[in-house]
């Protein structure tokens, strides 16, 4: 007798060329993650990797927060093609972003402008590559309260948490490790993990990553955390601020740098790009992720959400420079401002724009 996870895990290319394709797309909410699946019926030597040769589809836009009932239909536009590590096999997941049927880009489609962004000539000979800092909080389902958290109450003092070991100080590294384990097999470009300093809190970092492929590696890793959190009986949040008081909030660092930052005289061209950042940081924080006022205090390795201020090595700015960038004269910087619930096409665009495009 065949068991549910028997059927579960059954390799579809030992009996047929068809495929699944899990569509993805992001609701209402700017947070939400969406999907559906459909079979493709495809005639495939090996996996599919190019978005322009997949269907466009549709889905309910009034159910989601993203039309009006009586003109409910949103059209998905496949851009970027991962392995799906829950099916296998060559099966796929699909990010796409969103368009009215007359093909304008919905409100919520952050990625349409970005890609005009990241398209500009002056970006691209400029070849921008972001490495993405996600933080966040795994909460027990049922109370939503953070994970190895005593019912009603708290842990010991922040301290013996962050890239801590043992099992009253890591909380959830099953859910971690297959987090990895998952997105590696996908093809996302991630490049580490670590327990951070709240207990229950995790990092995870996608990149370096070029362009706009850095916030679609982003997107398709936050779906595959929910998915295997879904699968644990656990909560995944993103919020900045989880816990009131003091605890670390959960920001999304982004580290990033030009071409012209890399080459030789970079540090003369990464102090202008931090004083074009500056210039322009009221409009940055507005689009850096909702609720990241409770984040940015000036405490808990953050700068006040008010204050703008660069340093090397300074975990309390806004911008922070490494000593081996300070060392060499090239490399990247570190914009340390993003919540932990940032769109990611809307911050690495951003940054492109205010130190790329933009003249003072």
């Amino acid at each position: 007798m065949a068991h549910l996870s028997d059927l579960v895990n059954l390799n579809l290319s030992d009996s047929t060329q068809k495929i699944i394709a899990e569509y993805i797309w992001i609701g209402g909410s700017g947070m939400d993650v969406r999907s559906k699946a459909r079979v493709l019926n495809l005639t495939i030597s090996g996996p599919v990797d190019d978005p322009s040769k997949l269907p466009k589809w549709n889905y309910d836009g009034s159910s989601t927060g993203q039309a009006p009932g009586e003109d409910s239909e949103v059209i998905l536009y496949p851009q970027a093609i991962f392995k799906d590590p829950f099916r296998r096999g060559n099966n796929i997941l699909v990010i796409c972003d969103c368009y009215t049927p007359a093909g304008e880009p919905i409100p919520t489609n952050k990625r349409h402008n970005a890609a005009k962004i990241f398209s500009h000539p002056d970006v691209v000979v400029e070849e921008p590559w972001y490495g993405l800092e996600q933080e966040y909080t795994l909460l027990q389902k049922d109370i939503n309260w953070p994970l190895g958290w005593p019912l009603g109450g708290f842990p010991g003092p922040q301290g013996p948490y962050y890239c801590g070991i043992g099992a009253g100080k890591a909380f959830g590294r099953d859910i971690v490790d297959s987090h990895y384990k998952a997105c590696l097999y996908a093809g996302i470009n991630i490049s580490g993990i670590n327990g951070e300093v709240m207990p229950g809190q995790w990092e995870f970092q996608v990149g370096p990553s070029v362009g706009i492929s850095a916030a679609d590696e982003l997107w398709a890793a936050r779906y595959i955390l929910e998915r295997i959190t879904e699968i644990a009986g656990v909560v995944v949040s993103f919020d900045p601020k989880p816990i009131p008081g003091d605890w670390n909030g959960a920001g999304a660092h982004t580290n990033y740098s030009t071409k012209s930052m890399r080459n030789e005289g970079g540090y003369e061209v990464i102090k202008k790009a931090i004083d074009k950042l500056g210039l322009r940081h009221k409009e940055h924080i507005a689009a850096y992720g909702e609720g990241n006022e409770r984040r940015l205090t000036g405490r808990h390795e953050t700068a006040d959400i008010n204050t703008f201020k660069w340093g090397v090595a300074n975990r309390g700015a806004s911008i922070r420079v490494g000593r081996d960038t300070e060392k060499e004269g090239k490399g990247y910087f570190e914009d340390r401002r993003p919540a932990s619930n940032m769109d990611p096409y809307v911050v690495t665009s951003m940054i492109a724009e205010t130190t790329i495009l933009f003249k003072p």
